[in-house]
């Protein structure tokens, strides 16, 4: 039987845990030796590296729908504090740092999230989308992915998205962030959008870099282990030159694995585990 952990022992004492972690959180952001992102520029910059949109709504969660509206309202104020944010060279992006305070003015909403591999709904939930989005941006440029989590669980088949499989970034206040540095010449931008049912995300640069970037998956499998099915994906990032469209690299960025929470199609075929 697995410990139980002295919040869920002491649930009054919840609050205090979380503030306490993001404290130590961002006190530890102070005092590493990473320049963060800061600036902004209303000016956009001049070459659009990738482009990228996703349904903001998702009708199979089996959660009343004005979870998923407080979702979007809470995604649109952490996009204030994302929209035109600039990358320059050196620099390194914190998802928690760069969106830090933006429901000061505004408080979120209770939002669906993902607590202890259980759907359920959160003040400020839903912020998994932005992450998931920018990571999915910044796998089409050359930044340096430092830090970044899978699900551990689909609950749930993925909304229509341009995005393979494997591609999300989930996020944890004071446990887990998404984190990319600039190793580059090249100064990026981020910029943010939304319509009734979508949001977009842009990444610009401020200099020609003469290739892109394609994502493919590799090998998928659906395995089982103590009863429980897996999906384990490889996924690809592959350099193509504008010029010639052809690959100039092609590397295994890493392989996806996590539980599946809903039945699987028929067709699909899950191997048992070896060993």
């Amino acid at each position: 039987m697995p410990r139980k952990r002295v919040t869920q022992i002491f649930p009054m004492l919840l609050p205090f845990r979380k503030r306490q972690r993001a404290f130590c959180f961002y006190l530890g952001m102070h005092l590493d030796k990473n320049r963060y992102t800061n600036s902004f520029s209303k000016i956009i910059l001049p070459y659009k590296v990738f482009e990228t949109s996703c349904p903001l709504y998702n009708q199979k969660t089996g959660f009343d729908m004005v979870y998923q509206q407080n979702k979007v309202f809470n995604l649109k104020l952490a996009a204030a504090k994302l929209h035109t944010l600039i990358i320059r060279p050196g620099e390194t992006f914190s998802f928690w740092k760069a969106i830090r305070h933006a429901d000061k003015p505004t408080p979120y909403k209770d939002g669906l999230t993902m607590k202890d591999g259980i759907l359920t709904t959160e003040y400020g939930g839903g912020m998994c989308q932005m992450s998931n989005l920018l990571f999915w941006m910044f796998l089409h440029t050359p930044l340096t992915i430092l830090e970044r989590r899978g699900h551990g669980i689909k609950d749930f088949p993925e909304p229509p998205s341009d995005a393979p499989m494997g591609v999300d970034a989930t996020v944890s206040l004071g446990w887990i962030d998404l984190k990319v540095k600039n190793a580059t010449e090249y100064t990026f931008q981020i910029c943010i959008a939304f319509d009734e049912e979508r949001i977009t995300g842009s990444v610009f640069s401020d200099k020609d870099m003469g290739c892109h970037y394609e994502i493919k998956n590799g090998d998928l499998i659906y395995y089982r282990e103590n009863n429980i099915v897996y999906e384990q994906v490889e996924v690809w990032k592959n350099q193509i030159s504008n010029t010639t469209n052809q690959k100039m690299n092609s590397a295994l960025v890493y392989k996806n694995v996590c539980k599946i929470g809903y039945k699987l199609p028929d067709h699909i075929k899950v191997i048992k585990k070896d060993g």
